[in-house]
Order: structure tokens, then C-alpha cells, then sequence
């Protein structure tokens, strides 16, 4: 049995963990003990937003076992619809290969449909193929071309 609930402060060194651990979240991310404020102030912001959601699985052990952050947009088209986003999708490197990624999209879809969603939407990497034919397993389907622009930032241990 899984419990989902939302993250608590506490866990931001768990969750950073898990998303410094894989071949991209390495190169951006900054795991250290003690962790950087930069994750704390991240966090506080997240919390405060009611139409952002930092969601945590646990397992019977009451481990964290994979994480996931929605979002929740408000906007004119589709008649003044919302649309659900979901980032930062990871699985513990321990639990990978067991089914607990297609139980946490059945969950967000759920999620998304509770709160009004129309849609809910992600964006994966290019570098992702494996991560890209799950979503597709799942019915996701490729209908956009995304696009990004990243901005330096003066004070940023990341985008300096």
C-alpha cells in the first residue's frame, strides 16, 4: 500500500536525493549535506501556492519512494479551463521497475480531475527515450513542440 500526501519540509533532503539521482538531475542538481537554503526557500514558495502541489509516496515503511510536483494553470482558452502540469516525476533508484510510476500518473490523473483539469500535460527530455515510451504507454501523446529558454541569473548557484 502507497500513502500520497503532500511534502512537508522535512523531506526536501529526500526529494533532492532522488531528483540529483539520474544522468541529468546530476549535472543541475546540488546534493549536499547540509543542503543549500536555495532548496528550502524553493519549497516555502511551492507551500504557499495553493495551485501547486509537492506530493510525496511513501510505502508501508513509511519510506519515500517517489515524488512528483503539479501545477495547476489557470487560463482564458478552453473558455477559462484549467490545465494540470506535472514535473519532477521520480521513483527511488530502489523501486524503479515495480509499477509505482503508472500508480502515481493514475493518481495525478485523478488529482488533475478533482480540481477541474481539462488536461494534464508534462514535458520530458529528449535524452529521456525510456521516460518517453512510459508516457506514451500511459496515453500521453506528443501533440506540442516544447520549447525553452533559460535566462542566467546573478546569484544562482545554477544559472550564473
Amino acid at each position: 500500500m502507497m500513502e500520497f500526501r503532500k511534502a512537508t519540509i522535512e523531506d526536501i533532503p529526500t526529494v533532492v536525493e532522488m531528483i540529483a539521482d539520474d544522468a541529468l538531475g546530476s549535472k543541475r542538481e546540488n546534493y549536499t549535506v547540509p543542503l543549500p537554503k536555495t532548496y528550502y526557500d524553493a519549497f516555502e514558495r511551492i507551500d504557499s501556492d495553493s495551485n501547486q502541489e509537492l506530493i510525496v509516496v511513501e510505502n508501508e515503511e513509511e519510506q519515500i519512494i517517489a515524488v512528483f510536483q503539479m501545477t495547476f494553470i489557470s487560463y482564458l482558452t478552453y473558455q477559462g479551463g484549467i490545465r494540470a502540469q506535472i514535473e519532477g516525476v521520480r521513483v527511488h533508484k530502489d523501486h524503479r521497475g515495480l509499477g509505482i510510476g503508472k500508480v502515481v500518473f493514475e493518481w495525478a490523473i485523478k488529482r488533475a480531475q478533482e480540481r477541474g483539469a481539462h488536461l494534464l500535460q508534462l514535458t520530458t527530455d529528449k535524452q529521456r527515450p525510456d521516460a518517453i515510451r512510459f508516457y506514451e504507454s500511459l496515453g500521453f501523446k506528443a501533440t506540442h513542440e516544447g520549447m525553452k529558454m533559460h535566462f542566467k541569473l546573478p546569484n544562482h548557484p545554477f544559472l550564473t
